[in-house]
């Protein structure tokens, strides 16, 4: 039930880009949300790491490696973050739905944990991400250069010093990057 309920968060963050995509809300709102976001993560985090907050929703909805590491949910805030106030939102709202949709979607189709995922759950990670790209109204060059940059971020996990590099904020960065690498080119 843990994984069902930090999958159902994970989804939630949708929110915010397709609040922007269907038009109820500026780009200015959205960097807003998002700066607040990351401002109350890292109150929330710095609290949980210091011991001063022992909330239940921690232990549920934390893994075990993230116990006294900078949590998946606040990788997730700055991901987020970095990736709406450093690119446009036409290529930031869909890198951020990559993050929100497809990657607990890849995670219900391999429960590995931190290994590499095999070639067939990357492959139908790859193919939702280019559906959502484009159904953002991404061009396809740029959505599936996204796409592989989403899949390569969720699919293998590098480590630098010890430490997994959590694909929460790698997803939409990358992402995001290579959108708009697909842009420029188109």
């Amino acid at each position: 039930m843990p994984e069902l309920g930090r999958r159902a968060v994970h989804a939630s963050g949708a929110v915010v880009p397709l609040a922007w995509l269907f038009g109820l809300v500026a780009w200015r709102w959205v960097e807003w949300i998002l700066v607040c976001g990351l401002a109350l993560g890292a109150v929330l985090e710095y609290l949980r790491l210091s011991g001063r907050a022992e909330w239940a929703v921690y232990d549920r909805l934390t893994r075990e490696y993230e116990q006294e590491h900078l949590a998946g949910y606040f990788l997730y805030v700055v991901g987020m973050a970095v990736t709406g106030l450093g690119f446009p939102p036409h290529v930031a709202a869909p890198a951020m739905l990559l993050l929100a949709l497809a990657d607990p979607f890849s995670g219900m189709l391999h429960a590995g944990g931190l290994d590499r995922k095999p070639l067939g759950v990357m492959a139908a990670t790859f193919a939702l991400c280019v559906v959502l790209g484009v159904t953002s109204g991404v061009a396809l060059l740029p959505a599936a250069l996204g796409a592989l940059g989403a899949t390569l971020a969720d699919g293998l996990s590098p480590t630098v010093r010890g430490h997994v590099i959590d694909d929460n904020l790698t997803i939409p960065i990358v992402a995001a990057s290579a959108m708009w690498i697909g842009v420029q080119l188109a």
